[in-house]
């Protein structure tokens, strides 16, 4: 097994060969081998950011590359989206170092996607497997990585996945957690199959939440206001620069500093435009809004948002309408629109498990935190149960998970 300090060690063909093969033949936009490129390049997610990449990879005798994953050495928990701040806390309490730790997720990028690539199940269990070892090994001395490791966090897992590092093939006894995020199905409940336009999906939901929708779409398109779907590759320098500093208003406002810089946008637009999509709102010809978007032909994904001028209910509609519609015409099956914000049902958008695996090392900390684990499972479930209840489709609507 190689340890990989970056994706640029890796083949491009053949890490996304193994991409498709392990999400259905579909070029996963965020697991694409120009996006983690770009992350890296472009000094985002490297190890002056906290984001060492220390990819693995598994090669054949011919050189052909038969398992692979994403993998990082993290000084922080920022960019992760699932929370492990307080188990920071306590080892700092204890007077012991939480990090550095080890992580298998895509940067900055809370989406669900196959982390062990495998051309076959027997090269799966073996990366598996040896992410198990270089984790006990890392855990226990510094010669492997240059420092001890404390933990290892594998993040918004496939179910293949999960049978990979939640299962027996890893050996370390991991422990799964579960967090909540809010997506939306091209599925008509009514019909049993996909919704053929942005009216047919009102007409299946409740009376109240249809006509909340088309009030806030009135609201948002005020006079001149216009709405513009760009793909990547038609991208203008202009364009982009807009939309990057609408993203980093919205992290100041939040006092915050963006994670991602233009260069890095520049680069995806070049790179991967055929999975892009920006929308930009123009008032009086002035632009005053954007979102940005990547895209598979099976899933959608909700990224950032900004504006310069606070219009009424304009974040909903470049948000969450624009990106409906535009799954709708595409013919595309998912819209993850993300963590947080139980405002999103009322949009369509119903809650869904995501799923990840954590190792603890330290046998102090071990059944505490499997402890806390169990408690927030059930908790999270019982959340999730309650949010359904609320679904803004028709009542007796029975909604494919």
């Amino acid at each position: 097994m190689q340890i990989c300090q970056s994706i640029g060690e890796i083949a491009q063909a053949q890490w996304n060969s193994l991409v498709c093969q392990c999400n259905g033949g579909v070029l996963h936009p965020a697991l694409r081998h120009e996006y983690l490129l770009a992350l890296e390049s472009c000094g985002c997610a490297t190890a002056e950011t906290g984001w060492g990449p220390l990819h693995l990879a598994i090669h054949g005798d011919a050189g052909e590359l038969l398992a692979a994953m994403p993998l990082y050495l993290k000084s922080h928990s920022y960019g992760e989206y699932v929370f492990d701040w307080a188990w920071a806390q306590a080892y700092e309490r204890s007077g012991q170092r939480y990090y550095p730790k080890l992580l298998c997720a895509i940067p900055f990028t809370p989406v669900l996607a196959p982390k062990v690539l495998h051309a076959t199940p027997e090269a799966g269990k073996a990366l598996a497997q040896g992410l198990a070892q270089l984790t006990w090994q890392a855990a226990e001395k510094t010669e492997l990585l240059g420092t001890r490791i404390s933990t290892l966090h594998a993040l918004f897992l496939t179910g293949q996945d999960q049978q990979l590092l939640l299962g027996e093939a890893t050996s370390l006894n991991n422990s799964s957690r579960h967090v909540v995020q809010f997506h939306w199905h091209n599925f008509n409940p009514l019909h049993e199959k996909a919704f053929t336009s942005f009216d047919e999906f009102l007409d299946s939901l409740n009376q109240k939440k249809r006509k909340n929708i088309r009030a806030e779409r009135r609201k948002a398109r005020v006079e001149g206001l216009e709405i513009h779907r760009i793909q990547g590759r038609e991208v203008t320098t202009e364009q982009l620069e807009f939309f990057y500093q609408c993203y980093s208003r919205t992290y100041m406002e939040h006092f915050s500093s963006p994670y991602l810089n233009q260069e890095f946008f520049r680069r995806l637009c070049t790179t991967m435009g055929d999975q892009v999509l920006l929308v930009q709102a123009t008032l009086q010809g002035a632009p005053v809004a954007s979102s940005f978007f990547i895209y598979s032909e099976e899933r959608l994904y909700g990224r950032y948002w900004g504006c310069i001028e606070n219009l009424p209910c304009l974040h909903f509609e470049l948000c969450y309408y624009q990106a409906i519609e535009f799954a709708i015409e595409q013919g595309i099956e998912w819209f993850e629109g993300g963590a947080q914000g139980e405002h999103k049902m009322a949009r369509g958008l119903n809650p869904q498990t995501m799923i990840s695996a954590h190792y603890v090392h330290a046998n102090e900390f071990k059944l505490p935190i499997e402890n806390f684990l169990r408690r927030e499972k059930a908790h999270l479930q019982a959340y999730a149960t309650e949010l359904s209840e609320h679904t803004a489709f028709r009542a007796g609507t029975v909604l494919e998970q």
